[in-house]
């Protein structure tokens, strides 16, 4: 039976006993599972005015609040739960995650430290505790815990990537790129991974290379604007104006107008000579100044001076 079919079926059975609470929470927790929090929601409501001290109707209450983006209101579904049953972990580390997303980082450690308090192999807590110490921007720190994570669940992509990053910030390339072909080897499809390899390599003044994983970058993930502007970068400096000129085009069409992307391309054409096209994408690119990272100021200085 499909989840879909046991939901009409659950409902259909609440229609002739509206008091059959048991089939209520199944329908509860089914509507989660299959991507209906709102309706979710309102099943966990009915149930915490009857159950007012059933932790695991809380800890649901969260769920359906924390999908629903109302962060708020899951912090006090899951503080609830955790009052009501203190030796529960999962509306712990749940809670933690809700801090995560509210930016509370120092909160959200403690809700993983009080998880791991409990269960001392839980990857999954030391992994969101580097997570929140990269946040912070301390690095050792979260390398201390990405490590971890990887000697418990050597499989955790995320954990190999964050600490790729890590390196990289760091400047141990070649460590960042073992953790980056390890994420590969675990999921090939992983574009970030191929992403940043490309980055170093293009560094590394590895052209061919760095082409060889933007491509593969673009192939999996059409939207990475990094990727393109990368990519028409080493075209251009191979002199390659054309393939330069239809990679920035693919960009646009693909992710929309963006200033970074008009200002590469008016390079490309400042390179070749292509005075009126210079200027148009000049002037596009500060119309679009909000997606540009080059001081617009800077930008029709050199707009002003070339045309001047």
């Amino acid at each position: 039976m499909s989840n879909i079919d046991k939901i009409e079926e659950l409902q259909e059975i609440l229609k002739e006993d509206p008091s059959n609470f048991q089939a209520r929470r199944q329908l509860g927790v089914l509507l989660l599972d299959s991507g209906f929090p709102n309706e979710a929601l309102s099943q966990f409501k009915y149930l915490a005015k009857i159950f007012p001290e059933d932790s695991g109707i809380f800890y649901n209450l969260g769920i359906s609040y924390e999908k629903l983006k109302d962060l708020d209101k899951a912090e006090q579904s899951y503080l609830k739960a955790i009052e009501l049953s203190p030796e529960e972990v999962d509306a712990q580390y749940n809670l933690g995650l809700v801090y995560i997303d509210q930016k509370e980082y120092e909160k959200a450690i403690d809700c993983f430290e009080n998880v791991l308090s409990k269960d001392n192999n839980d990857s999954n807590s030391y992994f969101s505790i580097g997570l929140c110490y990269f946040k912070e921007q301390k690095y050792d720190g979260a390398k201390y815990y990405f490590q971890r994570t990887i000697e418990l669940n050597d499989e955790d992509i995320y954990a190999h990537f964050y600490l790729g990053n890590i390196h990289l910030e760091q400047k141990n390339i070649e460590a960042a790129q073992n953790e980056f072909y390890k994420v590969l080897s675990i999921s090939p499809d992983y574009s970030w991974a191929y992403f940043n390899l490309a980055s170093i390599d293009y560094q590394n003044g590895d052209f061919g290379s760095a082409v060889e994983k933007l491509q593969k970058t673009l192939e999996l993930n059409p939207k990475d604007i990094n990727a393109y502007e990368i990519y028409a970068k080493i075209l251009a400096k191979e002199a390659f104006y054309d393939e330069a000129n239809n990679i920035i085009e693919t960009a646009i069409n693909n992710c929309g107008a963006i200033g970074d992307l008009y200002y590469i391309w008016a390079q490309i054409h400042r390179l070749t000579k292509n005075t009126s096209d210079y200027v148009k994408c000049m002037n596009n690119a500060l119309k679009f100044n909000t997606t540009l990272s080059v001081s617009p100021k800077l930008v029709k200085k050199e707009l002003d001076q070339f045309i001047g």
